[in-house]
């Protein structure tokens, strides 16, 4: 399909010949009464400098008016395109490219914003002109009345022809600002389901340590085992925390203290895998799920895990229990959580960073 600016406005408005003999039929207008019209031609070629001089005379006396022209190089080419525009009246050809052109005289009219009331108002101000300008030179007759009822037919066309191109171009501008809308309505929903998912996101996330909360990893965990059963794999569970805690919040301070905490959320996100599942149980406490993973390594997870912590606070210490689970029985979260924890206590007891299993 062409381009709007590729098309006629009779192609855009889908006029055809056919619509154009059809409206001309509603007002009585056929070629034998149209052709009477050019009779007075001549006479209006003649006058035509001056029925455009008064015309412009009287439009330019009205405020609204003479602000829309703004100035005389658009008076001059406003007053170029009414000599044509009333000779074309009595020229005896009303085909498609008549049409054409009382349609641009439309679209030009709404483009420069004259409202319909003065267009309709300028209209009947010409038509005036016109009839005294013939009167004039031929005085009364029964020709010239029935003439000049042909006329203002024609004008009338003229003006159902502008009036379409108002209807059409309001009706683009609708169209226009639908499709901003709507284009406005989806990146609005785009930026809400973004917010949306980055607020549900870090809903899920601990604030401090940039791990899962509790109530994630429960859920992560969940999933998680549902899929080694289905897939008849290992999972494993690291179940840590900080000896001594608070004793380094009581030494230190707090501000000490979420500083480890936080540390140990960077060093898991360099230790682990992509799939494995860090988060802050609550307190100093931490768990790590590993899918599809055995106990060797986890434990080899776990040795990256102390060397990171160990080389930036030597003095501190973690103790972790591991446990594993699968592929012939299943823990569920609840117990892989309090297995883990029992295996973590058991390391508590022995001195320095310890790893039970």
């Amino acid at each position: 399909m062409r381009k709007r600016t590729q098309q006629t406005l009779l192609e855009q408005m889908r006029i055809s010949d056919v619509e154009i003999n059809n409206r001309m039929e509603l007002l009585n207008l056929d070629k034998a009464s149209l052709s009477q019209l050019t009779r007075y031609k001549q006479i209006i070629e003649e006058n035509v400098d001056a029925i455009v001089d008064e015309f412009y005379s009287k439009q330019t006396e009205i405020d609204e008016i003479s602000l829309l022209i703004g100035d005389a190089d658009t008076l001059s080419r406003l007053s170029t395109a009414q000599r044509r525009y009333v000779i074309d009246l009595f020229a005896g050809h009303y085909d498609s490219e008549y049409v054409n052109n009382r349609l641009r005289i439309g679209m030009v009219h709404k483009r420069i914003g004259v409202e319909p009331k003065l267009y309709l108002s300028a209209v009947r101000s010409l038509e005036e002109i016109i009839v005294t300008t013939l009167r004039r030179a031929l005085g009364d007759s029964d020709q010239l009345s029935e003439t000049l009822v042909i006329l203002n037919k024609l004008i009338y066309f003229d003006i159902t022809l502008v009036f379409d191109t108002y209807i059409d171009s309001l009706v683009g501008e609708i169209e226009t600002a639908k499709k901003r809308t709507e284009l406005y309505a989806k990146s609005l929903e785009e930026k809400v389901a973004e917010r949306t998912r980055q607020l549900e996101e870090q809903a899920k996330m601990d604030s401090l340590t940039h791990t899962y909360n509790q109530r994630a990893m429960k859920e992560l965990l969940r999933r998680e085992l549902t899929m080694a059963k289905r897939r008849k794999t290992k999972l494993s569970l690291l179940y840590f925390d900080i000896d001594n805690f608070k004793e380094i919040n009581d030494t230190y301070g707090h501000i000490k203290g979420d500083e480890v905490l936080k540390a140990i959320g960077q060093i898991l996100t360099h230790c682990l895998r992509e799939t494995d599942i860090p988060c802050r149980y609550g307190g100093d406490e931490f768990c790590v799920v590993l899918p599809e993973c055995q106990i060797a390594d986890a434990n080899e997870i776990c040795e990256r895990l102390l060397e990171a912590f160990h080389a930036k606070y030597p003095d501190f210490h973690l103790s972790i229990g591991m446990v594993e689970t699968g592929p012939d029985e299943y823990f569920d979260e609840e117990q892989l959580i309090k297995k883990g924890d029992e295996k973590m206590y058991l390391a508590k007891k022995e001195s320095g960073s310890q790893v039970r299993y």
